[in-house]
Parts: C-alpha cells; structure tokens; sequence
C-alpha cells in the first residue's frame, strides 16, 4: 500500500530532533524505543503518559525456530518520553489478529483484552494497552497514535471533517476521517476498513480522540508524524492571524496584581475543601494562556462543556471547577464563591455518575475537582502528589489549547450531523460552543469508569503511610531534622526543609532526592526568632505543594562560652530560640491549619534537661521545660482538629551542630575522659554519646534516628488520639523518670 513520506520536512514549530549517529547504532527495539522518547520529549506532540506508538519486527520464535512478526507496542500506562526497552509489550502479530474469528462484538470488546497475554511473544509480562488492536490492524510497520494539542483541536471542531479536507488540499495530504468510537477492538477494525477504503491514505483523525500516522521505517515514522503535526499547527495558526488577537471571546476579568501572593492566600482553604474526602497535593500555575482563558467571555461554557480527549478527563474529569469571581472582589468573597461552587460541582457530579451508572460500574469516586480555575489569579490542579497535580494541570492547559484551537476552525454554524457522531451514537448528545465539540457525557463515563481504567487503577502501588501530607522541618538541614526528612521521604511525605543554614537545607534536600522525586523535596530559609520569616517560610511551603500538614521544629540553641559564664544576653536568646519561636512557629500555623480546616500536627523538641535539674546549664535546661509545657498549652489551646505533641530526647550528639568540636572537648575534659587532639570530629562525639549512654538503663547512645522514628510516630495518622504529651527518647534515663 502506498503512503505519503517526507523526506526533508520544513517544520515551523516542532524540531527534527533524530539524530542519525545516534539511530544508526540501535536495532528495530531500540529504534522504536529511541523514536518513542523524541515524541514524548515535546509536550506540543503529544501529553504526558499520552498517545502510543509501535513496531512491528522480525524475530525468531523459540518454539518454531522460525521467523515470526511481533507487534512491540507501548505497554498500558507507560510514558512515551521516558519508556525503555523493557516497556513495550509484545505480542505474535499473527495471534493478534486472528482474535478477530472469536470477537462478538462492540458489547463484547473488553473481553479481548483478557487474549492479549495469550498473544504475548517470549512470555513478555508487561500488559498491552487498550489501544493494541489500533495497532495490529493497521497494515504498516511503524505506527503512531498521539494527542498533539493541533490534532485534537481538528478532531473536536464541528466542522472538523470540512477543515481535514481544507488542510489536504492546502497541504497536499490524505488524512482520512473516523468518527469517536472507545479506543479498543471495534475502533481497531473501523480503523483497517478506513485504510481499506482509502487507498494512499496517510494518517487518520480520531474524530474527538487524536491521530494516527505511519511509516516503513522508523525514521520515515517520527518524519511523517513531526511533520503532520507541525503542518496542522501552521493550519490552526494561519486562522488565528485572519482573526485578530482576542481569544476566547475577549477578556473580562484581568488579571490581578500580586496574583501569586493571592494564590498563596487561597490555596490552604481551597486544598483544605477539595481534600474533604482524600488529601490532595497542589499545583498553581498563571502561565499565559491559562490567564487568558481563565479571564475570557467563554471560559465559563467552555470549562461546563468539559473536555474531548480521553487521556484529557481521565485526569481532569468530566469537567473542571470554574469559580467566579469579579474584578475588585477580595479574598473573603472569593472563599464563598469556592464553597458554593465546589457543593454545586459535587451535585452535579454526583448526578452524572448516578445517570449512567450500571450495577457492574466502579464505585463512585471522589466528587472533589482536580482542576479549579479562578478568573484573575489562574490554574490550581490537585493529585495523590505533586508530579499528579503538576501533570493534571499540565492536560487542562492541553485542553485549553484544544479548546481554542477549535474555536479558531470555526466559521459559522454548522448544520446536519457532527462529524464526531459515531453510528448509533445520539447526536443530541454532542454539545458544541465557538465551534468545540465535548465528549458526549455518556461517553466520558464509558472512559472514566471503564472497568479496564479501574484495573489500571487498581494495579497501582499502596500508598505510604505519610502519602498525600506536606511536612514543613525547620531544623532539617543536620541533626535530628534531617534523619526526620530523611524518614519522612521514605514514607510518602511532601518535605519543606526549612533552616537558617540553608546551604545545609540544601545538602539534605540533595539527599532526599535520591529516594524520593525531586518534585516532592522543597528548601526555605528561616530564622525562627523572626515571625515574618515563619511566614515566608509557610508562604514558601504552601506556594510549593498547596499547604501544611505537620509542623516539626528540631532547631534549638545550647549556649556555651569559654569561661562558662552565661550572661544576661545569652541567657535571653536561648529563651527566645528555645520557647519563644516555637510559640511563633505555632502561632503562625495555625493560621494556615485552621484555614484549612484539615487535621493536622505540630511537634516540637524538648529535652531531658526539662526534668533534670544539672550545674551550668540552667538556660538550656529552664527554655527546654518552658518547652515542655508550652506543648500542653499548645495542645489545649489549638485542638481539636490540631494535634500538638513533642519529644523529649536525652543528649543526642551525632550530627548535632550544638556539639561543635570545642564544646566536645571541653564536656570531655569535664568528665575525665581521656581523647587524643588528633582524632576526629566524629571520634570525639563517639567518646561523648558512649559515656552518656553509659548512664542510661540501655547503655546505648540516641541516635537522631532514634528522635526520628518518635516525632514521626507523633506527626503521623497511628497517633491520632495522642496531643499534649512528650515521649522520652533517653535510653531509660532514671533521672528523667516522670515524678
């Protein structure tokens, strides 16, 4: 069959990004592999997670000993900018198709996805995805199946068949159209009886869906695909010049000045409401082109319409929250309108899971919104985590740039049937606004509450025990705070590492990274003596994952001079460091935990030295029991829904930058323990915890990690009847014992 290629495209908005030495060295997989990776490096080619390609290659079948074709296809789930090798499943071509002797039917299309595995080649265990028939039934070698913003923006015009054919022309192309089906068997075989009628065809749009190009080789695959998109860019591009600036009807609502610092404002409360039933991680963006949807005419239908592409509402559902609120409203406004909205959109999705709900469907899920747009301020979009809530904002903007590119396709009312009405399909149920056609309701749910969706679902690993929460560590940059990140990242948390050494917070955050993502890890200066940078600090928190929900503080002072005397200055700033900013810590999270309305935790770091009364030490030991009972006040005073709770450790000297290499030595000196002045740092420390541990009923010296596994115990949901209580972390130190 013959096919469209180009041999040296003149791209306008993509890049050529094949680099031959590079390709020249790989084989068919790892061609596909390196061709799948150039595609999914462009978010303007195709989505996050989105859009599939494949190959079909030569191999030897371990049981014939005979050539064989094998379909290699990207595997359910998988990311086209990141897949590797091992990524693709891989079926017998043959076997593939002959699933089609024992189909019976659109009614019965989920049913083959169970005979996928029986198709896999070398027992490859890595599930093949619901679009493998889209594959397997095209008659080429190479095939991509990808959500460009231009191509779907074609594909959900109601008059998008008439353009296709204005762009063939224009183009010299011989796209060919198939109207919305579910992705699966039945739109795989719809899809071979469009080549079969359309000899020389060179790609097909999805109406509602996407596109599908092809090749004979690899290279001809990415030239072909890179080229169409790029060609139906300059397509959408050249209607926008003809008709001016103004998008999406005009603006109504500008944007407001200092709009991040409102964002930051707002977004406890909102994340607060839309976690009612499952915490959410936030994301916040005022990016260009969200504004100017977000302040148009239209943005209000238009985000009521909801969105075309599957891959699209599966993260941002049917439909986003659009929230109104008019230029020169404040703040207090704006959370009234948030809470009448969010009930209004919890009715309405209610609603539109109990009208096409069958016995066999899933569960209703959570009615909270995942994408909230504000007029003036922008985009938030929430997830499980901040790399969910960043990429679910990431396909509203997709859909944005649908939404408009369809609205610039229009030219005037369209009549008689939309071109995305499938057969059987209830043409009423299309609803069209400026030229943008929505996925039927009925359809989205089909997608949404697809049981294979639900599987995938399913298969997705447990969450950790501190998944979903956002812990703010002042003290993380050494010490007892950074075995406390380091714990928490290991256990789900969202982490701001807070510390007046923030080149310290920084080398903790580096570490973080290694077990954890990048996206989940935030560093902030702070000198807590100072409420103003406790603000920032919780600002700087909230702006990077949406708000707070546990406060530790680990950083304290012991204050020390040569001579041993404690002076009135002295005596002063250890109070000040060791009670008093752990009141403004409090204090001014609160704020923050009860705009948000969500249970949360505070727990801070007292002392043995609270119940130990010791020559020398009188400042640190009086600030640490002030300390002490400042966690039951706390605790008193900010319950119910805040739970205030602290530890109370025995001398931890292991990476505590309160045991400086002079104070070591001199607390060696005092107690008569023989060291050497060339041994190091951590040998003398070691001398130091040894002998202190001596005195304990365990003989075993704390460990921050010790102190680590207790604050978070403390923090976590296991301790959600405990608050106004301080656990000894000593060793069974008796002088400490509780009288």
């Amino acid at each position: 069959m013959s096919q469209a290629s180009v041999a040296s495209p003149t791209l306008k908005f993509l890049e050529d990004r094949w680099d031959a030495g590079v390709a020249s060295k790989l084989d068919e997989p790892e061609l596909l592999r390196y061709r799948s990776n150039l595609l999914g490096s462009d978010l303007r080619i195709t989505n996050f997670a989105g859009g599939n390609t494949s190959s079909k290659i030569k191999d030897t079948d371990p049981l014939s000993g005979e050539q064989v074709e094998v379909l290699w296809v990207k595997g359910s789930g998988g990311d086209l900018g990141s897949i590797k090798r091992t990524g693709f499943a891989t079926l017998y071509q043959e076997k593939l198709l002959a699933l089609e002797k024992i189909y019976k039917g659109e009614e019965f299309e989920d049913d083959m996805v169970a005979m996928y595995p029986i198709c896999a080649f070398k027992n490859n265990p890595v599930a093949a995805s619901i679009d493998t028939p889209l594959h397997g039934f095209l008659p080429f070698p190479h095939v991509d199946h990808l959500h460009p913003d231009w191509g779907i923006a074609l594909a959900a015009s109601a008059n998008g068949k008439t353009k296709m054919d204005e762009f063939n022309r224009e183009f010299s192309h011989s796209l060919v159209w198939v109207p919305w089906q579910r992705p699966g068997f039945e739109l795989g075989l719809m899809m071979r009886n469009a080549i079969k009628e359309n000899p020389g065809c060179d790609g097909i749009v999805l109406g509602g869906h996407g596109l599908f190009t092809w090749g004979n080789t690899q290279r001809e695959c990415y030239l072909n695909t890179i080229t169409l998109i790029d060609q139906i860019g300059q397509f959408i591009a050249r209607h926008g010049d003809a008709k001016g600036p103004a998008r999406f009807g005009g603006e109504v609502v500008p944007a407001r000045d200092h709009r991040k610092d409102l964002a930051a404002q707002i977004a406890p409360f909102l994340r607060g409401r839309v976690s009612a039933k499952s915490r959410a991680i936030a994301s916040f963006t005022d990016a260009p082109d969200v504004l100017q949807f977000v302040n148009s005419k239209d943005a209000k239908d238009l985000a009521f319409l909801g969105t075309s592409c599957p891959d699209h509402f599966i993260r941002t559902k049917i439909r986003p929250l659009f929230v109104p609120w008019a230029a020169g409203a404040d703040v207090a406004t704006l959370k009234t309108q948030i809470e009448s909205s969010l009930a209004e959109y919890r009715e309405q999705y209610t609603a539109y899971y109990k009208s096409f709900a069958t016995p066999d469907s899933p569960a209703l899920r959570d009615t909270s919104p995942t994408v909230v747009l504000i007029p003036g301020l922008g985009m938030f979009s929430f997830g499980k985590d901040k790399t969910e809530a960043r990429i679910t904002g990431e396909f509203y903007t997709n859909a944005i740039h649908v939404m408009e590119g369809a609205s610039l396709l229009g030219d005037g009312e369209v009549k008689g049937t939309l071109p995305q009405v499938g057969k059987g399909m209830d043409p009423k149920s299309f609803k069209v606004f400026t030229n943008y056609v929505a996925l039927p309701a009925l359809e989205a749910f089909r997608i949404e509450y697809w049981a294979l969706e639900e599987a995938k679902i399913r298969r997705r690993p447990p969450e950790k025990e501190l998944s979903r929460r956002i812990a703010l560590i002042v003290g993380g940059g050494s010490g007892i705070g950074r075995e406390v990140a380091l714990l928490a990242a290991a256990r789900g948390a969202h982490i701001m590492l807070a510390d007046r050494d923030e080149t310290a917070a920084a080398n903790v955050a580096a570490e973080l990274k290694k077990i954890t993502s990048a996206e989940f890890v935030g560093v902030t200066a702070v000198d807590i003596r100072k409420r103003e940078t406790i603000a920032d600090a919780i600002k700087a928190t909230v702006a990077a994952f949406g708000g707070i929900d546990i406060l530790i503080n680990t950083a304290a002072m012991f204050p020390s001079s040569p001579d041993g005397v404690i002076n009135d200055a002295m005596w002063a700033t250890t109070l000040d460091i060791n009670v008093t900013a752990n009141y403004l810590l409090a204090d001014e999270v609160a704020k923050l935990f009860n705009d948000q309305s969500l249970d949360a935790s505070i727990v801070l770091t007292s002392s043995a030295n609270a119940v130990v009364s010791k020559r020398g030490s009188e400042a640190y030991d009086v600030s640490k029991a002030a300390l002490s009972h400042l966690v039951r006040e706390l605790a008193v005073g900010l319950s119910p829904k805040i739970r205030v709770n602290g530890i109370s450790p025995a001398t931890v000297v292991k990476g505590s930058t309160m045991f400086p290499r002079d104070r070591v030595r001199a607390s060696l000196a005092k107690y008569n323990i023989a060291f050497e002045e060339s041994m190091s740092d951590d040998e003398l420390r070691n001398l130091l915890a040894t002998f202190y541990a001596k005195r304990t009923l365990t003989h075993q010296p704390i460990d921050p990690s010790d102190c680590a596994e207790a604050i978070l115990f403390l923090a976590s949901p296991k301790a959600r009847c405990t608050s106004g209580h301080i656990i000894p972390v000593d060793g069974g130190l008796t002088e400490a014992f509780l009288r």
